[in-house]
């Protein structure tokens, strides 16, 4: 029997509606509307498509989109001035910087320089650094508020809303990419998936994608992933996509595959479309944290309140680390 397929296109819909209502609450509740600002530099053609969509998912969904496009000469000073200035921009509640920036131009700088309650796609080191810290969902969290990034993060929604068993499942994770693998299996971890991360370097490889329950690709090698090297009834997601001839097609070899999996995410139509959802979602969820905290608390840890202790006392005072939401 083939596998079940994942169709991202179909559950993006469904969550872009919901979006949508939620979006529409939030304008009544305080007459502000989420804003999503795209900072990139030159004119590529894929980046410029890419920001087509992104501008087409924030229509749909009700969401404000700013498109800031330097040339691509452009300084490592310009761009940061911009995004500095977006920072203070309190009608910019989401930022996304996107890459690949030209050469001349060091991304992680860049991204650094984002305030970290604007980050809506979890690249600056305060919001990958407080997942990794993160602990499993279903315990009290230690760590402030931060955002995940969308690919994955839609690549976990694809999971619990097909009602795939995650906790306590093996997973192996093809790609440790800073942008998906990596984030992926902290997500994954967080629900209680046991996880082993693998890259190309990995021998032999089909020896452990053979033990994943669930079994995560983010190469970009075209059909990299074959039929045996899926374990009968494991769920696979493919994050790849690479031109094989003349067509489109990801990681995994989807016609063989899927004869072996239980269920399967389709190239085109699988992970890609819940990317812009969740970028959606996340810039929502920052645009609710400035207007309830303000900019300089939106992504602080809670702090805890300190007896006061007057100068000449010798006792000193009793102090608790604050934990985040």
């Amino acid at each position: 029997m083939s596998a079940k397929i994942l169709s991202g296109k179909e559950l993006s819909q469904q969550i872009q509606l919901e979006i949508e209502k939620d979006v529409a609450t939030f304008k009544a509740a305080w007459n502000v509307a989420p804003t999503l600002a795209l900072v990139r530099a030159g004119d590529d053609p894929a980046s410029v498509s890419y920001a087509g969509m992104i501008e087409r998912t924030c229509k749909k969904t009700g969401i404000n989109f700013q498109a800031h496009t330097l040339p691509v000469d452009a300084s490592e000073e310009a761009m940061i001035r911009l995004v500095r200035r977006l920072n203070d921009d309190a009608g910019v509640h989401g930022i996304i910087v996107q890459q690949p920036v030209p050469e001349t131009i060091r991304a992680e700088v860049v991204i650094e320089a984002m305030d970290p309650s604007k980050d809506v796609d979890g690249a600056h080191p305060l919001n990958a650094g407080r997942l990794a810290r993160a602990a499993f969902v279903d315990l009290p969290q230690n760590v402030g508020p931060y955002f995940a990034p969308a690919t994955p993060l839609g690549g976990l929604e694809l999971l619990k809303r097909n009602d795939i068993e995650i906790d306590g499942q093996r997973a192996v994770i093809v790609g440790a990419s800073n942008l998906i693998g990596k984030p992926m299996s902290l997500l994954l971890t967080r629900q209680w998936a046991t996880v082993t991360i693998c890259d190309l370097h990995t021998r032999p490889l089909a020896d452990l994608t053979r033990q994943a329950d669930i079994l995560v690709s983010v190469t970009g090698v075209a059909h990299l992933i074959t039929a045996d090297m899926v374990k009968p009834g494991a769920t696979v997601l493919d994050f790849g996509f690479a031109k094989l001839d003349d067509r489109w097609v990801g990681d995994v070899d989807f016609e063989a595959v899927r004869e072996v999996a239980g269920a399967i995410t389709p190239v085109p139509g699988g992970t890609g479309p819940m990317t812009n959802v969740m970028l959606m979602r996340n810039t929502l969820m920052a645009a609710e944290r400035l207007v309830r905290l303000g900019s300089k608390k939106a992504s602080q840890v809670v702090p805890v309140s300190l007896t006061p202790v007057s100068l000449g006392d010798a006792k000193k005072p009793t102090r608790s680390v604050g934990a985040g939401g």
